[in-house]
């Protein structure tokens, strides 16, 4: 999940975003991001306890659906051929080099002395292992899609893989930096491919130790790793889904990251004397969404009429406290592909009540929204449950643990939604094929279970056009008729912010949101 340099005829779709990230709290300079160390340097060693918001609902890169369960394990057990740095371009890493030798054909010369954690050698047989294994049906990964463009993993020699494609595609490289690219370790996949999901087995700075779901997870340095080895001995996630605990497990010393800042504590960790906060601007947006195969939703007219009844200001600035910008569209303004073209509903109740009389709702319905048990996504429910009121839509909340809430959104037993897609990739094609397409209907992530063929087949045209002005065109045209058609209506981008205890140094976000915890140390 992330970006960079692309070669040939990619190169005019580098991505440029970096990761915005600002320093707070008590007027002191960010750790982690060239603030100063004490006299004596950085100190390496000791454990490093991490506050997290959610659990990870699964360890095996071709099942994880959602970043926060990725954000476990990618970049820390499990590592890409390529990866992004601090400014989005990509970098070598299990690949030493790579290039395009033709439309469909892609070679990447591989890192010699790479072992996994359980011992086994790195090389083209477990790259190729690894994405056989993503496609094979038997499998059943929810991630094939992502690799449905290729056509064979070539062994060309041990340190030596071709990809070759069945047709050209623009976002390869984007995906094969994403944690869906996670290589695997082919002894594991041949002997427990099945307990994957709990133990994985990598080649990154850090091992897997231990996992207790909803309690912790333990990481410890990989004394083998080939590359710049952690300055931690040990991670230690603690699952704290209260957010005013986790700010003050940091707050007291408890722990040293909390992730996942609320907006509604950014004050105070902006004046606390014993934490600083970190953000970054972020490449994913949050809205909320309708089950379109459900009747009222069924109606465009219906999900129009939320859209012109919804007051997106009011909501960025009394809910989300600023933090982030209003979203017009499911793709943020700093993914390739967006369109800054597009014009917004205009809040207009007396517009959203002859729509919904024209559809045959004059006197309004009952529905319901779903929401995970975010504290600023429980008060989107409450904003949106009173808009709605004001044109006779009587909205219930339900509010879930996160885990249930995906299972419960996976299966369609909703009828609106409040939900956010944190692009993994940068690539416009990582939001449109996943959200929008009718094949990613689910856990793939359209639980709006949207379909339209025109849709499918413009995504698809936009993963096989190789011109970046024609591919925006095709970006472009899809963003227009998701707005007109609504199946979800975008409300922020998403910036993440995470808080660090003062002691802390090195620590960093990336544009995805994931915690960076190679260089950090403890003072």
């Amino acid at each position: 999940m992330k970006k960079a340099r692309l070669f040939g005829s990619l190169l005019a779709l580098t991505l440029t975003v970096g990761a915005v990230l600002t320093g707070c709290g008590a007027g002191q300079e960010q750790s982690g991001l060239g603030a100063s160390a004490p006299a004596d340097g950085p100190k390496a060693g000791g454990t490093l306890i991490v506050a997290r918001k959610a659990d990870a609902n699964n360890l095996d890169p071709h099942f994880i659906t959602n970043i926060p369960s990725a954000n476990y394990i990618y970049g820390k057990v499990y590592e890409s051929l390529i990866s992004r740095d601090k400014n989005s371009e990509y970098k070598p890493t299990l690949a030493t080099e790579w290039k395009q030798l033709d439309d469909l054909t892609w070679e990447f010369k591989l890192r010699s002395g790479v072992t996994f954690h359980d011992g086994t050698p790195f090389n083209a047989e477990a790259v190729k292992k690894t994405f056989e294994r993503a496609v094979d049906p038997k499998v059943g990964s929810p991630r094939a899609s992502n690799f449905s463009m290729i056509k064979e993993v070539k062994v060309v020699d041990e340190q030596t893989i071709h990809f070759i494609l069945d047709y050209p595609f623009a976002p390869l490289l984007s995906i094969l930096a994403s944690s869906e690219g996670s290589i695997l370790s082919p002894k594991a996949i041949a002997e427990h491919s099945d307990t994957l999901s709990k133990q994985p087995v990598g080649t990154g700075p850090f091992k897997f130790e231990s996992w207790t779901p909803g309690q912790d997870m333990t990481l410890v340095k990989n004394d083998g790793y080939w590359g710049e080895k952690p300055k931690v001995d040990k991670v230690v996630y603690k699952v704290v889904p209260e957010d005013t605990t986790r700010i003050a497990m940091v707050e007291a010393g408890e722990a040293h990251i909390g992730d996942q800042l609320p907006v509604t504590e950014v004050e105070r960790a902006q004046s606390s004397p014993n934490m600083n906060m970190v953000r970054a601007e972020g490449l994913g947006v949050e809205y909320i969404g309708f089950n379109v195969t459900k009747k009222p939703f069924d109606d465009i007219r219906v999900r129009q009429a939320v859209a012109h009844a919804v007051e997106k200001e009011a909501i960025v600035k009394g809910v989300y406290n600023n933090v982030g910008n209003e979203a017009v569209s499911a793709m943020s303004s700093k993914v390739i592909g967006y369109n800054p073209n597009l014009t917004d509903y205009t809040y207009d109740v007396n517009e959203a009540k002859k729509l919904l009389s024209d559809a045959g709702y004059a006197n309004g319905f009952k529905t319901t929204i779903v929401t995970d048990d975010r504290k600023e996504r429980m008060n989107v429910a409450e904003v949106i449950q009173s808009q709605l009121k004001g044109i006779g839509i009587d909205v219930e909340i339900k509010v879930m643990e996160y885990g249930a809430y995906l299972d419960f959104t996976d299966k369609g037993e909703h009828d609106m939604f409040i939900g956010g897609w944190g692009n993994a990739t940068g690539d416009g094609d990582y939001n449109q094929y996943n959200v929008f397409h009718s094949s990613s209907k689910g856990s793939m992530g359209n639980i709006a279970f949207y379909s339209n063929p025109e849709v499918d087949q413009l995504i698809e045209q936009g993963r096989r056009e190789k011109d970046p002005q024609k591919r925006n065109e095709i970006y472009a045209k899809l963003q227009e008729i998701e707005l007109k058609e609504v199946p979800l209506i975008p409300i922020r981008t998403i910036d993440h912010v995470s808080v660090t205890a003062k002691d802390v140094r090195g620590f960093w976000l990336s544009p995805v949101g994931y915690l960076m915890l190679d260089e950090v140390t403890i003072q």
